[in-house]
């Protein structure tokens, strides 16, 4: 089967239409406040409702579950993505699909941290200070040595032009992409998002 893509960072009706007719399996809807691409629950409930069917995944940092809870029910989202610095306990127990985002830092053992996680899925990205995620920074294809690449979601600075060879270096079972097809934060090119599923599902 070939591998899933994940269009994070969607902030418009459009770019998530756009992204499932281009054939995205997850749409990916950040509600981070700090984040360019953070989207309200309101919002998110439209775009839900536009595209009814869809694997929506709400991505948050060190959030309250309490509220979690609240907006994932609101939205109607199909899995959470933690995307902070969240522990074993607090990725416990949750209704939903869950995935744990984990940013390479330089010199961590990234294989005995994602083993901490019981979440249903893991996302590695690049690790740049003070920022959570969605930064365009590649990634090491290196860092994924000793990860399950059957539960694993790859992100960090793809692109159309690079997908294909992460793809086919590292057969994961998804890829996630928000900067490396967007026109502006929160604003996707349409064309971009095509290219890179097309890509990404042809390797």
């Amino acid at each position: 089967m070939s591998v899933r893509v994940k269009i994070c960072g969607v902030c418009t009706l459009e770019d998530a239409r756009a992204a499932i007719a281009a054939g995205a399996d997850f749409v990916g809807l950040n509600f981070h406040p700090a984040s360019p691409r953070h989207v309200t629950p309101e919002a998110a409930r439209e775009i839900a409702q536009a595209v009814p069917g869809t694997a929506l995944v709400g991505v948050f940092v060190d959030a309250p579950r309490a509220s979690v809870e609240e907006i994932a029910g609101r939205v109607g989202l199909s899995a959470l993505q933690f995307h902070g610095d969240e522990d074993a306990d607090y990725c416990r127990g949750w209704g939903w699909r869950t995935i744990k985002a984990i940013r390479a830092r330089p010199g961590a053992d990234l294989a005995a941290l994602a083993a901490r996680y019981p979440t249903d899925y893991l996302l590695l990205d690049s690790f740049v200070a003070g920022q959570a995620g969605g930064t365009g920074v590649a990634l090491d294809p290196a860092r994924v040595a000793g990860l399950p690449a059957a539960r694993l979601f790859v992100a960090g600075g793809l692109r159309p032009d690079t997908v294909a060879e992460v793809v086919r270096a590292l057969r994961p079972f998804a890829v996630d992409v928000a900067s490396g097809v967007e026109a502006s934060p929160g604003r996707k090119d349409h064309a971009k998002v095509e290219e890179f599923i097309r890509r990404a599902k042809a390797a």
